[in-house]
């Protein structure tokens, strides 16, 4: 607003303030009743479908109420200028808002306090324009007003009489409600005060003034509104005409440019106000003290988040002031951000309507005396947000994210706010009749008690008031509420010298901007926190304004899945939500306009602040943890506004006489006088000296700006080397500016590659340490990780540290990633080259050969083929993202050194890209950093897997048979289903005679299982299969199954399914760093050979003793318990823990294999199954023979479940073979705690005497009493089995 408009009066876009307003009366239509507010009471009443009757009565509301307690039609009177062209006046709307519940009317014996409140037109373009109102009381002097009113109020009484009669109840004015309800209604009493009579009563009605302005002001038009009120009920005339002062504020008084104070002058005494610098947080004038002691901290932090997240927020209080200081105050501590939507901090009744609006709205509704929430309805309240600020309450949607970090975040506030001496769980003492009581007592001070101008006569007015019954009855209202007197009386202190008063009062207001601008810079100072580096992931597509204008729709703007891919977790919930906003969008179109246009005002603070940050966080840009970081600004912040408060920069013209009618406008006290028009209508004629000075010095800007814009080139470089500087560790002076001699460059640059590679070395440790640390402590049971949310955050540093290095010396920037932008070069030149298949494309040595000689083909290693399958992904929009997901798919593969040495190997590209002292033409540096990067193939990361979840990824299985001793081929239908961390692929059909089949499916994350089976139709329907292999196109990585069985009826246990536990197969391409720093491997699916021997298929094996199957056990165990004292995150795959190569599963097995007496029965193999369906059988016929001593009564119901497990297995619609059915009822019996009881049971029951030698584990007592302990310890865990594990398994 500073001066760059159409010059008018006194070019008025920087003048404090547009119109002077008066609302009030009209004598000549006289008392009209306020049809929309009546309107809208039977439109509500309607709305909430009463019956036709209540209806009426509704309707006729305002007609049941004292005529004093009615509203009638205000107008405004007069506004001065008529127009003005960038602010049209908007009639209706100043009326509505100066008065938004009509003209009200009081007699002597009501209070009369003056009320202040402002409002906020918010033009289409969402432009606003603020408004600050006075509210007075004047005598009516018109006969025909009074009259109309004694009328209405014979009316009334008469109506009142007959109803009184009827029945007791009768509805009185608030004041009289308050008296004590034991009091008889008596007729009396109600005419007594519900009465108006011409002869005895003064009646007064409400009038208006209003300041129009540009920016909120509040105080400096506050102070002024009220001097010019004391001017009118003093009782000497004020020293010049009021119109003097009205002109003066209106033509002469200029707005503060940014960063400055400026002195006015009011009726008695100079005003001051101040505006922030262009670096400063925006201006805001309304005292956030007031928000948070109304509120309470909790509450407000609450109602921002819901702000933030674009739901649909109702203020409610009875005071406008209130919604008005409420709504103010949270919108301004979204900066960056502004509010998108319907903002009516202040809804006239006659728009009530607006609260169906099915948008995002913030509105404040004024609440009626004595009305509570419960009675008031409201559309929808879904996604509601409803502050009752008078009562300190809010009622909140019922599910949003919480603000990131919200407990150290409200710890912060808080501490600001006690210095300040505000509890930070708000203020209740500020109670309605606390308030009236204090408004009647010290009128004056508590209006104006920031401007210590205490007339003398303070103290009569009180005393005059003392005898006054109104103050009785609110005197005893307050005692029974529990206000004390004595906080009101008033003591000699309040007629001290002036000057001390006045001074504190300078000071509260001080101390007010104080806490305003600390707050604002605690809550600004989050987003820039949280948003650092959002510029990162803008997407500009557009090559001008105009067609990124046209096509905005279609458009997208940001990169949201690249941005969300580098949030610490916990912030995720609202994150994900919060850039979806409205506001959010419009601060990323800022920003894409802001190439062409002059940035957006928040916008440019904003991007400083970041700037600010990355100056201080030269060494180490901040790594995106979650941590907190506080406030460090609070104190220069403040200082700056004490500074300008103290020494004030530029004083507008004193008032002077006009140049007026004489005689006209006479002095009355206690009546706004008829000011003359002509005066008020226009401003000075000499185009004012501050509105030229102000226009001059913008077309100096507008010149520096073209001149800086053609000499354009010069200026990016000197910026780039400051950014270069900037990003530099602190010990490195800024190099000067002016000595831009090869010399000092070539100095400054070695000090930024050694920097570079310095950090490069601290974050490949960094991240080798937390992953290696963790898996030592493993020691290989499970899998290694650190949690989610750490490996996020250091991988996002280390891509943020690669964008760095490929920034650095850049001779041209194209694009936002420096990184990307080479690859796409680097990939066009050798899709250019025809030989491209020669390239030096390495080939993997990955070609994975099994007994039988069947491999997965080899799968190219392919810098290019990495990039398309990132230039695929739908989901990724921007460059920086496409740079981000080719390091973490190359982190993933253990290809990102040699990817990254091989871009860089085509040094005709590098020297064209860069200059001769950027870190990537520095080759020794280049080489340790290589280096650095091939250390991380230590570790396993799925960093690109685990973050891309929703993208489609080409698999690769093969099925490998045991050739020697079965069909490579089967006549069947085989069929497989693939399951992994993040889902299934269903069962898949295989094509006959195919081992090998490709599928696409969303991502399935790290797999787990394989279930693999077949129908069991034609002549060669036995299968031998050695292990299915399954490979991730993308990633590389590739898992082994191993199965090791026959699948078919009548050969090994009969099995037609077998559900298979997978295993990472380490790449090759590892082993160049030796075998010694390999992750622990994996667990797997238990071996062949193991299986085998079971199966009793060669009986070579050695089997364990006794002793190493008891440590099996123990050990299987401890991995599980392991398992679950990890966090959440950091949990490994449970089902490996149960089925896997040393589970729980394989690790039972031995136990119940020790001592089996499995000689083969006519030549037909005996399996632990046999034994369990023998017990059963046992179980089901002892059942009924029945014992009748006590302590069976315990064990027949465990017998009772175990019979009921052991059927539900056999009679699944599932061809499980019967060492599969031992795994299901082992993790069954896992999941629901019942081991323990049925190993008891098997041991004691009569067929194991004949299936298990004498010395068999299971016939020991002491063995089964430590195994049946040990099994103890994991009936705390709630286990969740996969469901690949139980499917179709009812019980």
């Amino acid at each position: 607003m500073s001066g760059s408009g159409a010059p008018g009066p006194g070019a008025a876009p920087c003048r404090f303030a547009h119109y002077f307003v008066l609302c009030g009366i009209d004598a000549e239509s006289g008392l009209e009743p306020d049809e929309l507010a009546v309107l809208c009471k039977w439109l509500e009443a309607d709305l909430h479908g009463k019956s036709s009757d209540t209806a009426n009565k509704a309707s006729g509301e305002n007609f049941d109420q004292s005529p004093l307690r009615r509203t009638f039609k205000s107008k405004v009177l007069a506004h001065y200028p008529q127009n003005i062209e960038w602010n049209p006046f908007d009639q209706d709307a100043v009326n509505m808002l100066c008065m938004p519940k009509g003209l009200s009317f009081r007699t002597q014996a009501d209070n009369r306090d003056p009320q202040l409140h402002s409002f906020i037109i918010t033009r289409e373009d969402g432009s606003r324009t603020y408004g600050f109102v006075l509210t007075f009381y004047e005598e009516v002097t018109s006969k025909q007003i009074c009259t109309a009113m004694q009328t209405l109020y014979q009316m009334h009484n008469a109506e009142q009489y007959s109803s009184v009669c009827a029945s007791s109840s009768c509805s009185m004015d608030s004041l009289a409600s308050s008296i004590d309800e034991g009091d008889a209604t008596s007729l009396a009493k109600l005419q007594r005060y519900n009465s108006y009579d011409i002869s005895r009563d003064t009646l007064y009605v409400s009038k208006c003034i209003c300041l129009i302005t540009p920016l909120p002001f509040m105080q400096a038009c506050k102070k002024f509104l009220v001097q010019l009120y004391k001017a009118v009920t003093s009782q000497q005339p004020p020293p010049l005409p009021l119109e003097s002062y009205i002109h003066n504020i209106l033509y002469e008084v200029p707005l503060p440019p940014p960063g400055r104070s400026l002195k006015f002058y009011g009726v008695y005494e100079p005003i001051i106000c101040q505006r922030p610098g262009p670096n400063e947080l925006p201006l805001s004038d309304y005292p956030l003290r007031e928000v948070f002691e109304l509120l309470g901290l909790e509450n407000l932090v609450q109602v921002f988040t819901c702000v933030l997240l674009e739901m649909q927020i109702l203020l409610y209080s009875q005071d406008y002031q209130r919604l008005m200081t409420v709504a103010e105050g949270i919108t301004t501590l979204l900066f960056p951000f502004q509010w998108q939507h319907v903002y009516v901090p202040i809804l006239p009744a006659s728009l009530l309507h607006f609260l169906d609006a099915p948008v995002p709205y913030l509105m404040g509704l004024q609440s009626k005396e004595g009305t509570d929430r419960s009675k008031l309805e409201l559309p929808q309240e879904a996604n509601l947000c409803f502050v009752d600020i008078d009562n300190h309450f809010i009622e909140l949607p019922e599910e949003f994210p919480q603000f990131p970090n919200k407990l150290e975040f409200i710890q912060e506030i808080s501490e600001v706010l006690l210095q300040f001496g505000i509890p930070p769980e708000g203020n209740l003492h500020c109670s309605d009749s606390a308030t009236k009581l204090k408004n009647l007592v010290l009128s004056d001070l508590v209006n104006d008690k920031k401007n210590g101008n205490i007339p003398s006569n303070a103290l009569n007015m009180y005393e005059l008031l003392k005898g006054n019954e109104t103050i009785a009855r609110l005197q005893a209202l307050a005692k029974r509420t529990g206000v004390t007197m004595e906080k009101m009386t008033i003591t000699a202190p309040l007629v001290e010298k002036e000057k001390d008063v006045k001074l504190q009062c300078e000071e509260v207001e001080l101390r007010d901007y104080k806490l305003n601008v600390q707050l604002r810079e605690v809550f600004a100072n989050r987003f820039t926190q949280m948003f650092a580096d959002y510029e990162a992931f803008v997407i500009q597509a557009a090559p001008d304004l105009e067609s990124w204008l046209t096509n905005r729709e279609q458009m997208q703007n940001f990169d949201k899945a690249s941005f969300l891919s580098d949030q610490p977790e916990p912030y995720l919930p609202f994150l994900s939500h919060f850039i979806e906003t409205q506001m959010f969008a419009t601060f990323i179109d800022n920003k894409i306009i802001s190439q062409w246009e002059e940035k957006d005002p928040f916008l440019r603070v904003f991007d400083s602040r970041i700037e600010k940050i990355r100056l201080y966080n030269v060494r180490a840009p901040a790594l995106r943890t979650s941590n907190y970081q506080k406030c460090s600004t609070l104190k220069e912040a403040a200082q700056s506004i004490e500074q300008r408060l103290m020494k004030i920069d530029h004083t507008a013209i004193h008032p002077h006489l006009l140049d007026m009618k004489i005689g006209q406008g006479k002095y009355e006290q206690g009546f706004f006088p008829k000011l003359q028009s002509d005066v008020l209508a226009t401003g000075p004629t000499n185009n004012n000296r501050w509105a030229s000075r102000s226009a001059t010095t913008q077309r100096r800007k507008d010149r520096l700006r073209q001149h800086s814009e053609h000499i354009g080139l010069d200026n990016d470089l000197r910026e780039k080397y400051m950014q270069e500087a900037r990003s530099l560790g602190k010990n490195l002076r800024q190099p000067k500016l002016s000595d831009l001699s090869p010399a000092v460059i070539a100095q400054t640059n070695s000090k930024f590659v050694e920097g570079l590679l310095k950090e490069c070395r601290m974050k490949t440790k960094r991240m080798l340490v937390e992953k290696m640390g963790h898996e030592a402590v493993e020691l290989g049971h499970g899998e290694a990780n650190i949690t989610g949310l750490e490996e996020n955050t250091l991988i996002a540093s280390l891509c943020d540290l690669l964008e760095r290095i490929w920034s650095h010396g850049l001779q041209v920037k194209q694009g936002k990633s420096a990184l990307w932008s080479h690859l796409l070069q680097y990939q066009e030149r050798e899709e250019k080259q025809e030989h491209s298949a020669e390239s030096p494309v390495a080939v993997g040595t990955e070609r994975r050969k099994s007994d039988t000689g069947i491999t997965l083909p080899t799968l190219r290693v392919s810098l290019i083929q990495d990039m398309r399958h990132v230039q695929n992904m739908s989901e990724i929009k921007t460059d920086v993202g496409r740079a981000r997901a080719w390091i973490r798919l190359s982190l993933e593969k253990k290809l990102l050194s040699q990817h990254l040495k091989q871009l860089l190997s085509n040094q005709a590209l590098a020297k064209k890209l860069y200059k001769r002292y950027a870190f990537l033409r520095c080759e020794e540096e280049r080489e340790q950093f290589l280096y650095h990067l091939l250390s991380l193939n230590a570790v396993d990361y799925f960093c690109f897997t685990s973050v891309f979840t929703t993208i489609v990824i080409p698999y690769r299985s093969v099925i490998i048979p045991i050739k020697k001793l079965s069909n490579a081929i089967t006549t069947s239908n085989p069929w497989i289903c693939v399951s992994g961390e993040l889902g299934d692929t269903g069962v898949m059909q295989i094509p006959k005679n195919l081992l090998e089949m490709t599928f696409e499916c969303q991502n399935l994350g790290k797999l787990t299982t394989v279930q693999i089976g077949h129908d069991n139709s034609g002549l060669l329907a036995k299968w031998l299969v050695d292990c299915v292999m399954v490979r991730n196109e993308i990633t590389g990585h590739t898992y082994k199954f191993p199965c090791g069985r026959w699948l078919g009826k009548g050969v090994d246990d009969g099995s037609l399914e077998r559900i298979l536990i997978g295993e990472l197969v380490s790449s090759t391409s590892d082993e160049e760093l030796g075998k010694q720093c390999r992750t622990p491997p994996q667990q797997k699916s238990p071996t062949t050979a193991r299986r085998l021997s079971i199966t009793s298929l060669t009986g070579k094996n050695t089997k364990p003793n006794a002793g190493q199957i008891q440590e099996g056990i123990g050990e299987a165990v401890n991995n599980i318990v392991k398992h679950f004292h990890k966090p959440e995150k950091e949990r490994g795959s449970l089902t490996i823990l149960l089925c896997g190569e040393n589970g729980l599963v394989a690790a039972l097995e031995q136990v119940f294999h020790h001592g089996f007496k499995s000689a083969r029965i006519f030549h037909k193999n005996v399996f632990i199954w046999d034994f369990i369906e023998k017990a059963v059988a046992y179980f089901e016929t002892s059942d009924q023979i029945g014992d009748n001593e006590e302590a069976l009564l315990l064990q027949r119901s465990s017998c009772k479940t175990f019979c009921h497990y052991v059927n539900a297995i056999n009679t699944a619609p599932r061809n499980i073979g019967k060492d599969g059915k031992f795994q299901i009822l082992v993790c069954l019996g896992t999941r629901d705690h019942l081991l323990p009881q049925w190993i008891p049971l098997l041991a004691e029951c009569p067929p194991i005497t004949r299936m298990y030698e004498e010395n068999a584990l299971l016939r020991d007592r002491m063995t089964v009493n430590s195994l049946i302990r040990v099994l103890q310890t994991l009936q705390d865990f709630n286990i969740v089995l996969e469901g690949s594990l139980i499917k179709g398994v009812d019980v």
